[in-house]
């Protein structure tokens, strides 16, 4: 730990109740904040606790395994010895221990849990590497989270971190996460404290200052001519300001899609409509219910054409990247524990990130800043260009992101749409139930566009781009419009990161 940018801390829980245990130490950077925390349990007695078929729900570790000491040969860790437990037959250890002596821990420093009680947890960050830069040889101590982290997950999140040397990532962690089995969610907010803590933690998405296509509301967007059309009819049906004839239920199976209007409103529909334009919210619990996650929904009507980046020169892609409909979204995640934002997940194209509260930017107070991408509006925590692609060779796809006067303040500005864990106190709108696609399909030969760009280019170039449009997204190689929020894997399971 020589170098103060990449030094951990481990901490120990104290002042713990004297009938709780505690299940392992704590562990986190020192160049952010503290704010983690670390669960202690204790035991409760019900029905079958102690019953013919169960063991008690804790006990101690049969022994504890040294896996980084004294003699390690890493001048970072002179002087500290990080222990695994050996948990009895039956049972679970669910986090590791850290002491600054050379003797074990004493087996009633911690717990394990009982089996049933556990769900299957993995790495998530890493922490700290030490020694060999080859992972079978070196120590490494990372995060953990649970392996089932969607809305229906029951994996609680410790607060632990496991730790070991020559294990790779490759392998199942040695260690557990908590289990939820109340199926109750007495700590998920109520529709009041919903709308409490969007007005409060709500961010502004700004656009970026030379954005044409702004998003709107749905209900604008129906309202000016949106078209509904099936499979084998040549013309359009208007949707309803509410999309109240939208077909609900189904699968994207290509019978119906969406589609501009086809008169003189088609432009100015494409444009949005920023005065109209709201977050829709869907709210749900996380990481077992100790978590609760706002997902907010950004439609725009229009997605505009991708711009390609070679070194120093752009290349605007006349049609590839263009396709009607665009839903975009950012997810809040809010500690039920003590009501604080934790982090933002912020979706990008096909992927995304989680970043943590304390590296947001914001405004009036506990407001996140959100950046919204030109023409694809994909969401970044702060300004800049984002390249899509490879960012070493300075080639891929730009994703633009500025403040401007083109913004959206989701706290004032949104719907909420979803959150059935409150059992029928939301109503859902129709055009949520809409399974298909928010935009027809047209298939057009961009490889005749991306042959002139390729062929325009150096010959020590063009094998890295052309390897690289290899793994662009579908959607750069024609038009088709996106599904709605509900078709989205993250409606029911976490992010992808």
């Amino acid at each position: 730990m020589l170098d103060t940018k990449k030094a951990v801390t481990f901490y120990r829980p104290v002042g713990v109740p004297e009938s709780f245990r505690i299940l392992g130490h704590y562990c986190q950077s020192d160049d952010k904040p503290l704010r983690g925390f670390v669960l202690a349990a204790r035991e409760v007695e019900t029905a079958d606790t102690y019953n013919q078929d169960k063991s008690p729900p804790l006990k101690n570790p049969l022994d504890f395994k040294l896996v980084w000491g004294e003699n390690a040969g890493s001048l970072e860790l002179s002087g500290v010895y990080f222990w695994v437990p050996k948990p009895p037959e039956g049972y679970k250890a669910l986090g590791c221990l850290v002491t600054t002596k050379p003797e074990k821990p004493s087996l009633d420093e911690m717990s394990c849990v009982r089996a049933d009680l556990t769900c299957n947890c993995e790495p998530y960050r890493q922490i700290l590497t030490a020694g060999s830069r080859i992972p079978e040889f070196s120590f490494q101590v990372c995060s953990l989270r649970p392996c089932d982290r969607g809305m229906q997950g029951k994996g609680v999140s410790v607060g632990t971190f496991f730790c070991s040397s020559g294990w790779t990532m490759r392998e199942d962690v040695p260690v557990a996460c908590l289990k939820n089995l109340n199926p109750a969610m007495q700590v998920m907010p109520n529709l009041q404290q919903i709308h409490a803590l969007v007005k409060h933690y709500g961010p502004t998405v700004f656009f970026h200052p030379q954005e044409i296509y702004l998003p709107s509301s749905v209900d604008w967007f129906f309202y000016n001519g949106a078209l509904l059309y099936t499979k084998g009819v040549t013309t359009g049906e208007k949707i309803d300001a509410s999309g109240s004839n939208l077909p609900g239920g189904g699968t994207n199976d290509g019978h119906y899609w969406i589609d501009l209007p086809r008169d003189d409103k088609r432009d100015v529909v494409k444009r949005g409509d920023l005065k109209s334009a709201k977050l829709y919210v869907h709210v749900k619990p996380a990481v077992g219910g100790t978590f609760t996650d706002i997902a907010m929904w950004v439609f725009c009507p229009f997605n505009g054409p991708a711009t390609l980046k070679i070194g120093i020169k752009n290349i605007p892609l006349s049609r590839i990247g263009e396709h009607v409909g665009d839903w975009e979204h950012f997810t809040l995640r809010i500690s039920n524990f003590s009501g604080e934002l934790y982090s933002i997940y912020f979706s990008q194209h096909s992927g995304g990130e989680w970043v943590d509260a304390c590296d947001l930017e914001y405004i009036e107070g506990n407001k996140a800043v959100v950046y919204s991408s030109k023409c694809g509006h994909a969401s970044y925590p702060h300004a800049g260009t984002c390249i899509q692609g490879s960012s070493k060779l300075g080639i891929g796809i730009r994703n633009d992101a500025a403040r401007s006067n083109l913004y959206v303040d989701s706290s004032v500005q949104y719907e909420i749409v979803a959150a059935e864990y409150l059992d029928n106190e939301v109503a859902e709108p129709q055009w949520l139930q809409f399974m298909r696609e928010w935009g027809p399909k047209i298939v057009y030969d961009s490889k005749t566009e991306l042959d002139k760009v390729i062929n325009a280019l150096p010959g020590m170039l063009r094998y890295s781009v052309k390897s690289l449009f290899n793994k662009f997204p579908v959607e750069l190689y024609g038009e088709e419009g996106p599904t709605g929020p509900k078709e989205k894997n993250n409606w029911l399971q976490d992010e992808r990161w």
